[in-house]
């Protein structure tokens, strides 16, 4: 995948119809997602259960853009070859989910996959400052990680124009997950973000038999984003 800073919708299908997710996936990709984005958690790094490799591997013949998966479990380095094998393009894991977030990131990037890293809203910027040559992403948490539908946490905005700045012209993808709406993805998209993922904000009023909303609720929030890029320039 070459890289570019343009705007990346990833809607989360953790808001998708859990009976119908071949469907919801192939839906959200034909009204304009630029990636597919996946939350895994474990009931125990986070307060939810979500989804293990056998429903990656699942979702994964339906994915045709980009299969983003955020494993907010730990620990994580155990799983790390499952997910690989499951079919992740990319594989993100929490800064707080163990101790040695440095191997972390070199086991994913063993497996041939692109390596995210991630920071809850109560990790300050400079904890992945010594493993950016490593990342592929850097994923700015601006809710507590565990449930959909969450307000977006505001000090995620000046953590984020941090990152971009630390991060330089290296190229790494900054991604923005929780509360991500038409009225929060200019702060963030101002700030250096260009990867949105939204639950919620997509899926609320749409189906498989009504995708349009699916592609209005994205369109709403790419044209918010790229307007605040355009005043910011």
């Amino acid at each position: 995948m070459s890289f570019d800073r343009s705007i990346k919708i990833a809607p989360s299908i953790l808001s998708a119809d859990f009976a119908d997710f071949g469907r919801e996936i192939q839906a959200i990709e034909a009204q304009g997602a630029d990636w597919v984005h996946v939350d895994v958690m474990d009931g125990h790094f986070v307060p939810n259960l979500t989804f293990g490799p056998p429903a990656v591997k699942a979702f994964r013949p339906h994915v045709k853009t980009f299969m983003d998966v955020h494993l907010m479990i730990a620990p994580v380095d155990p799983y790390i070859d499952a997910y690989a094998e499951a079919g992740a393009d990319m594989i993100t894991a929490h800064v707080e989910a163990g101790p040695h977030i440095h191997r972390t990131l070199q086991a994913i990037k063993a497996t041939g996959k692109m390596a995210g890293v991630s920071l809850n809203p109560g990790t300050p910027a400079e904890a992945i400052a010594d493993v950016l040559d490593l990342c592929d992403m850097v994923l700015v948490m601006t809710v507590n990680p565990g449930f959909g539908g969450q307000k977006f946490i505001h000090s995620g905005v000046e953590k984020t124009r941090k990152i971009r700045q630390m991060i330089g012209d290296r190229p790494i993808h900054i991604q923005i997950d929780g509360g991500v709406t038409p009225e929060t993805a200019p702060l963030v998209a101002s700030a250096g973000a260009d990867v949105l993922v939204a639950g919620s904000a997509v899926f609320n009023g749409g189906s498989v038999g009504n995708p349009d909303v699916y592609g209005k609720n994205m369109r709403a929030i790419r044209a918010a984003a790229e307007g605040a890029r355009k005043d910011a320039a």
